[in-house]
């Protein structure tokens, strides 16, 4: 980006950024979890289902699709344990009435921090990560040395396994079978140990998930959900970053206000000068 002078405004200094798009496309056929409503979208009106006098047209069409499809975050009323959520709701009360009453998404703040990439699949020398590998604290440090980085308060901390290498094959992004990398229990630990703001990863759940096991324990999530208020974001795609080299940025999500609802697609999106 051009030097500006600090004086310049805001939308100056950043007018010769380099943008990152770190979503998955929403499309017909993508992954989606078991627990979770896929994705349907069709055509309610097709130009020349009415001609206006002037000629002119219009189309719009009606999408359906669940808050945890594709690249999304989890408010912290999406996991509760022993019957409670983050800071001691009761769960049970809180979801009376169809939408929770706390925590919902409409309650997540606008991102706009400083991101950390952590690509765990370059430590390891390869493109992708092994199926059912588990991403412990020993890599985050590791990752975070070799790119020579530091996790601060306040950060998004993303994580990197190459997983999108299998998007367009859905069974194995899934991996219920066969598995899914992702973070552990230390992990998730030492994310929280250093304050964090949010953190994400490529996968459909934020999680090292053991072949044949599916998604029957999630003790990642319990972790920072609901003992430490962390937000999550799943199925990201960091390939650009890394390719780039890029393991620090300004980041940049703003989640649909969708009262009462435990999660949201989103666009999230990585600037860097």
């Amino acid at each position: 980006m051009t030097e500006r002078s600090p004086d310049a405004p805001l939308w100056e200094r950043f007018a010769g950024a380099r943008i990152y798009d770190l979503a998955q496309p929403l499309e017909m056929g993508m992954p989606v979890s078991p627990n979770h409503p896929g994705y349907k979208m069709a055509l309610q009106r097709r130009h020349g289902d009415m001609v206006r006098a002037d000629g002119g047209s219009a189309s719009n069409e009606m999408i359906l699709l669940g808050g945890h499809t594709g690249t999304h975050i989890d408010a912290l009323c999406h996991v509760s344990h022993q019957g409670k959520l983050f800071g001691g709701h009761d769960a049970a009360s809180a979801q009376i009435g169809g939408r929770f009453k706390v925590l919902g998404v409409e309650t997540i703040p606008l991102m706009f921090c400083r991101g950390v990439m952590l690509d765990v699949a370059g430590l390891h020398g390869v493109p992708v990560l092994a199926a059912g590998t588990p991403i412990t604290a020993d890599d985050l440090e590791r990752a975070a040395k070799r790119q020579h980085v530091d996790v601060r308060a306040g950060d998004a901390v993303l994580i990197r396994s190459g997983w999108p290498h299998h998007w367009k094959d859905a069974e194995t992004f899934v991996g219920h079978h066969h598995g899914v990398p992702g973070p552990d229990e230390s992990a998730a630990a030492w994310l929280a140990d250093r304050k964090i703001k949010l953190t994400g990863a490529e996968t459909i759940a934020y999680e090292c998930i053991y072949p044949e096991r599916g998604h029957a324990l999630l003790p990642v999530h319990r972790k920072l959900l609901v003992e430490e208020g962390i937000h999550i974001i799943e199925v990201l795609d960091l390939s650009a970053l890394a390719k780039d080299g890029i393991s620090e940025f300004l980041f940049v999500v703003t989640p649909l206000k969708v009262v009462g609802a435990t999660g949201v697609p989103v666009r999230p999106v990585a600037v860097v000068a």
